[in-house]
């Protein structure tokens, strides 16, 4: 991306704060009025504000309560949760405390707490006076405390609207305050909500205490006799199943049984053991010693081992002989005699061995079977052991139970009637009320400032708005980008009296210099815009009647007539203004008759002696105007004057009316579009110049007329007003 393209993205996201204090600037005299209108009104109303006055006393809600005794179980509160201070908020602000209030201090006898007639009270009981059969559906008998019910809900109304409960942060304080318009009333309702409320509190912790009391008293003699029930049956299943240490006696048994049942599992192993041995004895054969001799259970016995280690050394020994002597020396022959030897006693103990196993297996199978039988007997009288001592335990919980229960209420019973004549305070006064000075409100100074800042705010908001919504052309940037149309020029408007106009040579009077200095600046615009091509016939429309175009196109011949031959037609052929607006007779012929033929040129023309100016009215109005000017002889007409005349206006019908404009202009070379500024809008601005482009009219751009240039800053307005000192006179404007 290069500098260039980087610099229009910046251009692009700055924000123009310009042009929001433009139409501050615009505004500034109705934003200014409208603040100036609310602060007078809202001090007005501050006037007749009658002041009020706000009392405040602290209250301090004890958490933990000075007693003798605890029984804040008996209540069911947890002052240490922030609940209960929340409850205490509450109960405050209940209706129960405001009625006690209102009633001690006859609250219904001041001036705040008297109903004051309302004007929709007043409107509507004057139209039921006026129209009683209204009423019928209404009358109702009330009874007197239905009337006294009501009256009092009507004061507990006032009494909540002006009463506050703020409790204060991370303390056990409540700022208890109420506003009035005495403020010796204010302390004593302040001081009066404390007071009632600690009263309260004591009253109902009393009776609570009273109540708990006597219910207490009542549970005691049933809980005795479960008690004493549940004593008797566990001594009596004592008794029966003559028990001294049911405890003792479950441990011995429990003990007993898990001896037998660690004899049972170790004979259990052994027998198994022995069994496998037997089994493989079997399968091998008991004369079938030299496999059973392989065996590991039997190559483990250490008698085998011995004599095995005895063959072995036999073997090494006649080995060794074997390679220094002859089969039939005697050494060779003692050691072979001494090896059968230890052989014969190798197979000897194996065959002992194997006995010895068999014998074992019987032993051990006899003592399973013993153990087995002792641990059937153990584990049933351990089982009736259990089933005792469950009873037993069910009968001693139920007695410990029972004793927990009896202790506990005979506790409470007595705290109780210690406690039961009891008065501390829940709560207690850190600061009481007293009657202020002054009043708390309504603050009217901050009031006014407010109302004129806020007024002041909202008018220039509405302006925005106003300004946003608001889409007709008041500026060129408008003209280009809202039109995307050359801006030719401006025309200012004109201060003048009612029902009058602009007179017609305005461009030549010096009380008017402002507005030709305009029409100068339009005029080399429009001739600038022709240095290509020279355009000779200038159509001059506009959107609608009333914004101007015959007054632009008068001028404009006039300044013209300033530098060459003009000629000025009132191309209007339904509303014809040109004539009369130079004086010139109705009667005049004019455009329709050079077009019928029944009029000479030199007949249909009248010569304007103070500006030059040679002036074609619209002639007699015809039936049919746009025929009229589609006739080709209208076309031949202009094409003849422009051999005659340096400069040829035509003053056009709105483009929006009639189709006469875009009849004109296809004969046009240029196309003049004036806009009334700040009036008319841009979607029939738009619809009128498209109509325009639509039959191929050069659209030379538009003329902004009627601009207010008090309020206008547009850069094409400067400069040519404020040079040779132009704008020293302010002009009034032109309607």
């Amino acid at each position: 991306m290069n500098k260039f393209e980087n610099n229009s993205i910046d251009s692009e996201d700055v924000i123009d704060f310009t042009v929001y204090l433009k139409v501050i600037q615009r505004a500034k005299w109705r934003i200014i009025g409208f603040s100036v209108v609310i602060t007078l009104l809202t001090i007005m109303l501050a006037l007749t504000l009658v002041p009020q006055y706000t009392a405040s006393a602290t209250l301090l809600i004890e958490s933990e309560q000075s007693k003798a005794v605890s029984f804040e179980e008996i209540y069911g509160l947890d002052t240490t949760k922030k609940e209960y201070y929340l409850t205490q908020f509450e109960i405050l602000k209940s209706d129960s405390i405001g009625r006690e209030v209102i009633t001690k201090l006859n609250l219904e006898e001041h001036s705040d707490f008297i109903p004051k007639p309302s004007l929709m009270g007043e409107v509507k009981g004057y139209v039921k006076g006026l129209l009683p059969f209204l009423n019928k559906n209404e009358e109702r008998y009330l009874s007197a405390e239905e009337k006294a019910e009501q009256k009092m809900l009507f004061l507990l109304s006032i009494y909540k609207s002006k009463l506050g409960i703020e409790p204060i942060s991370n303390t056990q304080l409540v700022n208890i305050s109420f506003e009035s318009s005495d403020p010796t009333l204010a302390a004593l309702v302040a001081n009066a909500v404390g007071d009632i409320y600690i009263e309260s509190q004591m009253r109902a912790k009393m009776g609570i205490t009273q109540q708990a009391s006597s219910w207490l008293n009542s549970r005691l003699s049933q809980l005795r006799i479960q008690l004493d029930d549940s004593e008797k049956r566990l001594q009596d299943f004592r008794e029966d199943q003559h028990l001294i240490d049911i405890e003792g006696i479950a441990g011995l048994a429990t003990q007993e049984l898990e001896q037998i049942s660690a004899q049972l599992i170790e004979a259990r192993n052994e027998k198994n053991k022995l069994e496998s041995i037997n089994r493989v004895i079997t399968e091998y054969g008991n004369n079938n010693l030299e496999l059973l001799g392989s065996m590991p259970e039997i190559t483990s016995h250490n008698v085998i081992q011995n004599v095995k280690r005895d063959v072995v050394t036999v073997e090494r020994k006649l080995s060794e002989l074997s390679e220094v002597y002859g089969p039939k020396h005697p050494k060779i022959i003692s050691a072979s005699a001494e090896l059968i030897t230890v052989k014969n006693n190798l197979n000897k103990q194996i065959k002992g061995l194997i006995t010895g196993i068999e014998k074992e297996l019987n032993r051990v199978t006899r003592t399973v079977g013993a153990l087995e039988n002792d641990l059937s007997n153990i584990r049933a009288r351990y089982q009736d052991i259990t089933r005792k001592e469950t009873q037993y335990n069910q009968l001693k919980r139920e007695v410990e139970t029972n004793r927990n229960i009896f202790n506990t209420f005979l506790s409470r019973s007595k705290e109780t009637e210690v406690t039961s004549d009891f008065t501390s305070a829940a709560a207690r006064f850190t600061d009481r009320a007293y009657a202020p000075n002054n009043p708390s409100k309504p603050n009217k100074k901050l009031i006014v400032v407010l109302a004129f800042v806020a007024s002041f705010i909202f008018a220039i908001v509405m302006s925005f708005i106003f300004d946003a919504l608001n889409d007709t052309v008041k500026t060129k940037p408008d003209v280009e980008s809202k039109l995307a149309q050359r801006m030719l020029g401006l025309l200012p408007q004109v201060s003048l009296p009612k029902k009058s106009v602009l007179p017609m040579h305005a461009y030549l009077d010096e009380t008017y210099r402002r507005f030709a200095e305009s029409v100068r600046t339009f005029r080399t615009s429009l001739l600038l815009t022709q240095l290509d091509k020279q355009h000779k016939i200038i159509a001059v429309t506009s959107t609608s009647p009333g914004e101007g175009k015959t007054t632009t196109s008068s001028n404009l011949a006039i300044s013209l007539a300033q530098m060459g031959k003009v000629l000025l037609i009132d191309g209007d052929l339904r509303k014809p203004a040109i004539a009369k607006r130079f004086e010139i007779p109705v009667y005049h012929p004019g455009l329709t008759n050079l077009i019928v033929g029944t009029e000479e040129l030199s007949e249909c023309v009248h010569i304007d002696e103070k500006s030059g100016v040679v002036i074609m009215p619209s002639g007699q109005i015809p039936s049919n105007p746009l025929e009229l000017l589609s006739n080709i002889k209208f076309s031949q007409l202009i094409e003849h004057l422009k051999t005659q005349y340096d400069h040829i206006i035509i003053d056009t019908p709105p483009t929006q009316a009639v189709s006469d404009a875009l009849v004109i202009a296809q004969s046009a070379d240029s196309v003049i579009y004036v806009v009334k500024s700040d009036v008319t809008r841009i979607k029939p601005i738009k619809a009128g110049l498209e109509r325009l482009f639509e039959v191929k009219a050069h659209v030379a751009g538009v003329v902004l007329n009627q601009v207010d240039m008090s309020k206008s800053n547009d850069e094409h307005s400067y400069g040519y007003y404020d040079y040779h000192d132009y704008s020293k006179k302010p002009e009034p404007e032109n309607t």
